[in-house]
């Protein structure tokens, strides 16, 4: 059992926003461990949340896509739909209490997906991709995600997704240029192939083409769209709920059987604390020139240097808000694709427990829109 599966009371009077902040989701890629996001997402609408914008690489591109393609009183029930499908091979839990038992159950519920694939996800191509030795960039993948594409047509709305309230922007990577893309719905529209090519990671899942290019999973180039927003954005004020799968902070491995755990969660982590620092001084010196550019005189205001300057300029204030799927004393490297039901219902219990925790810390619940830039809470026992 989680340890937050005693949830907390729900207040709904909190305000997420203040003033005229744009709401913002930005959710990592973490393949199982998405179901973090899933718990965050339901603390945050218990809140009253409606996204302004919602961006996402691998499992968050798919989670964004659910909220979006979704009215707003259905996109828990549709992100619920989703990870109950996707976890429905193994129903059960380990047979007896105890980490070693928990751990070596979570381990063979991971290689039953390695085995059979996931419902609603992927499968196992036959005939194997080894066995075509020279197949389409189509075929080359151990899995085939056919699954997936008839599960997103089923789950999301995709006229509403691009027509609707809630922007959205997904993360992919160009296999044959190696540059990293977004596909914004401000500007692509959006449908289940862009969603696919932002989660298929090689080798286990093959290139999605799109308008004649062939894309992989946007985590091989950055597991976190937080810059992105940031760069696409410089008139909104916005409060940022940045949810990430992999935490850059663990302890030093004690056994061989940790090594791989920890090598990932550094790979894949968006060493979110450090980046956020380095964006919070960034973005300070795009405010401090913004002012300087508003004290020119007249006769300087039209030159093509200060125009320049002015766009690169920032005045927006930006609230960051961390929530980090931490560490479970049975996951394992294998962890982002254990897909039994007992973990899935665990992480989400974490996810709404840690949101929560936060929504309704005194700080949070109290803060201005930040005078200075940036502010960053990091407010769960994490």
């Amino acid at each position: 059992m989680s340890r937050n599966a005693s949830r907390p009371k729900i207040s709904n009077d909190t305000a997420i926003t203040k003033g005229d902040e744009k709401l913002v989701l930005v959710f990592q890629g973490g393949g199982a461990l998405g179901s973090y996001q899933g718990g965050a997402f339901e603390a945050l609408a218990h809140h009253g949340a409606r996204p302004d914008w919602v961006s996402g690489i691998s499992i968050g591109a798919i989670n964004c896509a659910l909220i979006a393609g979704n009215p707003p009183g259905e996109r828990v029930a549709a992100m619920r739909d989703f990870w109950s499908e996707v976890s429905s091979n193994t129903v059960f839990g380990p047979a007896w209490p105890g980490n070693f038992a928990h751990a070596a159950f979570n381990e063979a519920s991971a290689a039953s997906s390695v085995l059979y694939g996931v419902p609603g996800f992927f499968k196992p191509r036959f005939p194997p991709t080894y066995l075509v030795p020279d197949g389409v960039p189509g075929d080359v993948g151990f899995y085939d995600t056919g699954p997936l594409r008839r599960t997103l047509e089923r789950l999301i709305d995709f006229d509403r997704l691009n027509n609707g309230e809630t922007r959205v922007s997904l993360g992919a990577v160009n296999v044959e240029t190696g540059n990293f893309r977004y596909f914004d719905s401000n500007d692509t529209r959006i449908g289940p192939e862009h969603v696919m090519a932002s989660g298929a990671l090689p080798p286990g899942f093959p290139p999605i083409e799109i308008d004649g290019h062939w894309y992989w999973d946007g985590g091989l180039v950055s597991n976190t769209p937080l810059q992105y927003v940031l760069d696409r954005d410089h008139q909104h004020d916005m409060c940022i709920f940045q949810v990430d799968l992999f935490s850059a902070r663990g302890p030093v491995p004690k056994t061989i059987f940790d090594v791989g755990e920890r090598e990932k969660d550094i790979r894949f982590s968006s060493r979110t604390r450090l980046n956020t620092d380095m964006m919070k001084e960034q973005r300070e010196l795009k405010r401090a020139l913004h002012r300087l550019l508003r004290k020119l005189p007249p006769e300087l205001e039209s030159d093509a240097d200060a125009r320049r300057l002015l766009e690169a300029s920032n005045d927006a204030s930006i609230t960051i808000v961390h929530l980090i799927y931490r560490r479970s004393a049975t996951g394992g490297d294998s962890k982002d694709y254990e897909f039994s039901r007992a973990s899935i219902e665990e992480r989400w219990a974490d996810g709404f427990a840690d949101a929560m925790e936060t929504l309704d810390n005194p700080r949070f619940i109290d803060r201005d829109v930040p005078p200075h830039s940036v502010e960053v809470f990091d407010l769960s026992d994490g």
